[in-house]
């Protein structure tokens, strides 16, 4: 395998890997969306009613549904809430389940917890357009973790590839229980269900490596604490005859380069994108 070179390494980092698939999970937002839309339709009824409380016991008699739709107008998932009265000192509950059939609590719902102000004087024309778009901020929420898929589908891509031209077995989000269950490897650990985001095996051989994969666009004292863990989830492998590979990268190790530094001269394999993209995997011994 090529002679380790730190600087190298720093200097091949990505400063991103943003896809097309990073922003927005358009199928997901109107999915979630167009399940509501009938439900949503319904509650246009009530937009710009002047006696919005009156016009809101008549739609609840015929549409009692109405009220599922009230927590995602609030951009929240949960529909039962325990809400603490600072001034009174307790708790009241709501629940817009569809199981409580209280017209009254739902509509002081409505009026305390300020989504009258909609209906009443903040100028939504549409409820459908206006949920689609609190689809979007609330999915925007699941962007970092989109960041780590994106990684591991990338490296994914290289691990598929390199064992398909080696003959080699391989399993995504690998847990120690099913690597022990398709390959008769025993990976130990005080916790059963410890996972790796890849195991890849030759069978000829009859031994593992195990890959873990990271991509970090800021620094700060995360990473220092990442570059302990991944040295003793080394050590702890190596004791086992087991390879860690751990492949990480993002501009973020640029400003936390000494603790990485220690670890990337500690540890037998760590590569960045670049080194998989020059095949840095077909260099160990398998």
């Amino acid at each position: 395998m090529r002679q380790k070179d730190f600087n190298q390494f720093i200097l091949t980092l990505k400063n991103s890997i943003t896809t097309w698939d990073y922003f927005v999970n358009w199928k997901k937002v109107n999915s979630n969306s167009s399940s509501l839309e009938i439900t949503l339709n319904k509650l246009n009824y009530l937009l710009g009613k002047s006696d919005l409380k009156a016009e809101f016991k008549k739609l609840y008699q015929s549409n009692p549904d109405i009220i599922k739709a009230l927590p995602v107008l609030l951009a929240v998932r949960e529909n039962s809430f325990e809400i603490f009265d600072v001034e009174g000192g307790n708790s009241s509950f709501f629940d817009l389940s569809g199981k409580e059939d209280n017209v009254d609590k739902h509509y002081e719902f409505i009026e305390k917890s300020g989504l009258s102000r909609l209906f009443k004087e903040d100028g939504v024309k549409n409820l459908v357009d206006y949920v689609l778009g609190v689809e979007v901020g609330l999915d925007s929420n699941g962007r970092k973790n989109r960041g780590g898929k994106i990684m591991e589908k990338i490296v994914g891509s290289f691990v598929a590839d390199f064992c398909k031209d080696k003959g080699f077995e391989y399993i995504p989000s690998a847990r120690v229980t099913d690597i022990e269950e398709r390959w008769g490897i025993e990976v130990q650990f005080e916790k059963s269900e410890r996972s790796f985001d890849f195991a890849i095996y030759n069978p000829k051989s009859k031994k593992i490596k195990l890959f873990e994969v990271n991509f970090y666009n800021g620094g700060g004292s995360k990473l220092k604490a990442v570059c302990g863990e991944f040295k003793v989830l080394n050590d702890e492998l190596k004791a086992q005859s087991i390879d860690l590979v751990w492949v990480t990268d993002g501009k973020g190790w640029k400003t936390t380069q000494r603790p990485l530094e220690e670890i990337y001269n500690h540890n037998d394999y760590i590569f960045n994108l670049h080194m998989l993209e020059k095949g840095i995997l077909g260099e160990l011994n398998w």
